[in-house]
């Protein structure tokens, strides 16, 4: 059997439960794939998108729908080690995948105030417009479990709002595309296990900001989102339930204990038909 080979029966077997049940729930849940979708799989050389990777092959492999698959890597200016890094590892799982350039490390390189988001649209971005050329139309990113309950958590602190990101969205700027996360359901805990299973090695972050540790686990240390991820495992230690109830939290909003709430540019408060 080939390491690939091992490492696609360890997600079908040792992993069926935490990563591919979670997997599938999310693809059928929140109906991701459709009848002769060409979906575009974003690497970036982390273990998410990686796994997402091996994932895509797998349902695409044994599910009922037919559908093609593009395994699209960005480089955005990486060093000459990432950037063999992500060719060595999607060599070693199998992964076809096809790299384009673009200049966005440099673009963002001087910009004091938020460069990680300004490079985050960016790339999206590029991602989108290099899917379309290739006749795709949707786009599938690595986002997981975590992201989800981190994004509700830092909105509700940070920003005063409750919101989360979505399973799936269609893009504004390119007519046509959508973007998905098909490991919406899958916790980044089980995502580590994989990897240190498997013994893989991937890259973490490998900008200009963080290429001391670009091939690592542990995120930067000062971010909103790295303050959450250490909060959300605090609150684990108390509960087990914890973070599954922040994540059907934004499933299940009762409208009649809302003061108030808005779609798109429509805002609407209780007050509204209080006094019917």
């Amino acid at each position: 059997m080939e390491r690939y080979e091992e490492i696609e029966k360890s997600i079908i077997k040792k992993y069926r439960k935490p990563i591919w049940r979670q997997f599938t729930k999310g693809i059928n849940e929140y109906e991701m794939i459709k009848e002769n979708d060409k979906i575009a799989v974003c690497i970036s050389g982390g273990k998410d998108s990686m796994l997402l990777a091996k994932l895509m092959q797998e349902i695409q492999k044994h599910g009922v729908i037919k559908f093609e698959l593009v395994f699209l890597v960005m480089d955005p200016g990486y060093n000459e080690i990432n950037r063999q890094t992500i060719i060595n590892n999607a060599e070693l799982l199998n992964i076809p995948i096809t790299i384009f350039e673009s200049d966005i490390f440099d673009a963002v390189a001087n910009v004091e105030n938020t460069p990680c988001y300004l490079c985050a649209r960016m790339r999206r971005g590029y991602l989108y417009s290099n899917a379309q050329r290739l006749g795709c139309n949707k786009i599938a990113l690595g986002h997981h479990f975590d992201d989800v309950i981190e994004t509700i958590l830092m909105g509700m602190m940070y920003s005063g709002k409750i919101e989360t990101m979505m399973p799936k969205l269609h893009s504004k700027n390119f007519e046509g595309m959508q973007l998905i996360r098909p490991m919406y359901k899958v916790k980044e805990a089980d995502i580590i296990a994989w990897k240190e299973y498997n013994d893989l090695q991937f890259i973490q972050c490998a900008c200009r900001f963080t290429e001391n540790c670009s091939i690592c686990d542990n995120g930067g240390g000062g971010s909103k989102r790295e303050e959450m991820k250490k909060l959300i495992k605090k609150l684990r230690l108390t509960s087990d339930v914890i973070d599954i109830n922040i994540f059907r939290s934004i499933h299940n909003i009762n409208l009649n204990t809302v003061i108030g709430y808005h779609k798109d540019d429509v805002e609407s408060s209780f007050l509204d038909d209080y006094n019917d």
